[in-house]
């Protein structure tokens, strides 16, 4: 990002430096043009007043105006030589003296119209003529005064070292004109190129803001304001990891303040506890929000030795456990859980550090939250087939087409046959190792790559009813149906299989409190218009109780496994679950018995009235569809 902002900068300074450039070129050059033309037309002056003082000369060598006041002929004479001489641009030829009164009068004249007579007064501007006729020294003086001249020249007439007379060219104004015109065209290029340059400059300025914008936006959490994971893909490729620590971190319990208050009130939380972290750390450290309530810290080391990324986790701890969340009311107590990647660069890649990081994170959360772990330590002992996995390795998973699903088939009491099967869902970690939904749900619980995850699930679900025309059900959280973003992926996908919804059931998992809602009771209903059959998995265990018939329209009710996997030998299991077959039957709902896991607890939820059967003593979750023979 700063080297992008560098080189922008660098570009804007070119750009402005070469108009200025322009600029003071143009206008250097408009004046070595005008003095070059000028200077072109007093040159021809120069030579005109010459030739005339040649010409004078040569027919009166001396007493200039005692020859020209006897001799009219040859006044004639030399006024008609000067005739031809004027033209648009030289606009008025003469010749003064200057009488013993210090006047300037007439000797020669060679204007066509409004001609001077010999020794006829005129009046000039005196302290020029005087200047010329005393030093003996060619001049040349603007007019302000009169409208039709622009410049005068004069050349006096030297003769036997006396100043006999001057001659005056007076030049036209139209001569500026001349030049205005010579360089309009110039000046208009010029303009052009000025204006095309600043159009580009303003097209670059706001591409570059726009870029600068959509980049921040790119690599900016919308919520936080912290930096997201796009950058911390940036980061990876150039960050010197020697300067640096790592810190994961997670809020504790943070799934039940969504569910409890509401994703508003989780979402103020999340933006609070990200202030309160910038205010921990500084400039120089990076704060990336890793998942939904996951955070990672690049610490920045200096010369703090080891500890440091421990001490500012320990204050960002103790920071948020005495915070008041105070929100409409409800005031929270939010703690959080650390792992830490003291020494980062003893991994093979920043990947692995990150790893581990959630690896201490892990040990945190297991050893009773609220703690930061650090580095690997000798006393814990990770097993791998129980750690959860980071949010990192599942959106690998996810993106790599790792995520899959098992399908278990449920059998028809009354017949044995397989009436449905129920999706469960699988990822194959980078070892390609098989992990269970226990392992990684909760970790992206209400981010968007558990979103991208439901999409994909039910893409795979009905990729399989299509193929074999069979009753399939996928497992749904309750707050997932007033999950604006998820109700609109299951909505698509419905409409995008129509044909095929009637062979999809909805099974809402029974961990969440069910309230009475609104909006969950109207997309229940907007599900069911599809022809989807909606299941309560895990009933008889969970947060939902009998009410639940009032809230929501259910086709089947699962009752939960710990309940059937003990019938036989539990009296109260098997009065539970009769409860539940009396009142289901009585409300028109069928029944399921899942973790039925041998003939004897098969044969008693049989003989109980139970309408479908799901367990491993039937059959146990394959890739593919089990096919009765």
């Amino acid at each position: 990002m700063k080297t992008l902002f560098k080189i922008y900068v660098l570009i804007f300074v070119f750009i402005i430096t070469s108009i200025i450039y322009l600029y003071v070129s143009l206008d250097k050059t408009q004046g070595i043009l005008t003095d070059n033309i000028n200077n072109l037309f007093i040159s021809q002056a120069q030579e005109m007043s010459n030739n005339i003082q040649g010409e004078i000369v040569h027919y009166v060598p001396n007493h200039l105006y005692k020859i020209l006041e006897k001799d009219i002929k040859l006044r004639h004479f030399l006024e008609q030589t000067l005739s031809p001489m004027i033209n648009q641009s030289f606009q008025y030829i003469f010749v003064l003296y200057k009488d013993k009164d210090g006047s300037y009068r007439y000797l020669l004249d060679g204007s066509k119209e409004d001609k001077g007579e010999f020794s006829e007064k005129l009046n000039v501007e005196k302290k020029q003529w005087n200047s010329v006729y005393k030093n003996q020294k060619t001049d040349i003086f603007r007019h302000k005064k009169f409208a039709t001249l622009w410049m005068t020249y004069l050349k006096p007439i030297v003769i036997d070292g006396k100043t006999e007379a001057i001659i005056a060219i007076d030049f036209s104004t139209k001569i500026p004109k001349n030049i205005s015109e010579v360089l309009t065209p110039l000046n208009n290029i010029f303009y052009y190129i000025f204006i095309a340059v600043f159009i580009m400059l303003l097209i670059l300025l706001y591409q570059t803001i726009l870029n600068l914008k959509t980049k921040k936006e790119s690599i900016t959490d919308p919520l936080t304001k912290t930096y997201n994971r796009n950058y911390l893909k940036e980061i990876l490729e150039h960050i010197n990891i020697e300067k640096y620590q790592i810190i994961m971190l997670d809020i504790d319990h943070f799934k039940n303040v969504n569910d409890l208050y509401g994703h508003n009130i989780g979402d103020y939380v999340l933006r609070d506890i990200a202030s309160l972290i910038q205010n921990e750390i500084t400039s120089d450290d990076m704060f990336i929000r890793y998942g939904g309530e996951e955070f990672l810290l690049f610490i920045h080391k200096e010369k703090k030795g080891l500890d440091q990324a421990n001490s500012i986790a320990e204050n960002i701890r103790h920071t948020i456990q005495q915070h008041s969340f105070d929100y409409k009311e409800s005031m929270l107590q939010i703690t959080v859980s650390m792992g830490i990647t003291c020494k980062p660069n003893h991994f093979k890649s920043i990947s692995d550090a990150i790893k581990n990081a959630d690896k201490m994170l892990y040990i945190a959360k297991r050893d009773g939250r609220n703690k930061v772990i650090t580095q690997i330590d000798e006393d814990y002992v990770i097993d791998p087939t129980t750690q959860n996995l980071g949010i990192n390795e599942i959106k690998d998973a996810i993106e790599n087409s790792r995520l899959f699903c098992q399908y278990q088939a449920l059998f028809s009491a009354k017949t044995g046959k397989i009436t449905k099967y129920e999706a469960l869902v699988r990822l194959k970690d980078s070892e390609n190792t098989t992990v269970y939904p226990n392992r990684f749900i909760t970790t992206v619980l209400h981010t968007n790559i558990y979103n991208q995850m439901t999409k994909e699930i039910l893409h795979t679900v009905f990729s399989k009813i299509r193929q074999n025309r069979v009753a399939i059900s996928v497992n749904l959280n309750f707050s997932d149906i007033i999950n604006t973003d998820i109700f609109k992926i299951i909505i698509a996908k419905l409409e995008q299989n129509a044909d095929f919804a009637p062979w999809l059931i909805v099974e809402l998992l029974e961990y969440e409190v069910l309230e009475a809602n609104e909006i969950f009771a109207e997309n229940i209903k907007k599900i069911r218009s599809y022809g989807v059959k909606i299941a309560i998995d895990d009933f008889g265990a969970g947060f939902a109780n009998y009410n639940v018939f009032q809230i929501i329209p259910i086709d089947i009710v699962k009752i939960d496994g710990s309940l059937i996997k003990n019938i036989d030998t539990s009296k109260k299991s098997k009065i539970i679950v009769q409860s539940i077959i009396v009142l289901t039957q009585e409300l028109g709902i069928d029944t399921v018995a899942e973790f039925v896991h041998s003939k004897e607890v098969y044969e008693i939820v049989k003989s109980l009235g139970i309408t479908t059967i799901q367990g491993f003593y039937l059959a146990r979750p394959q890739d593919d569809l089990l096919i009765e023979k």
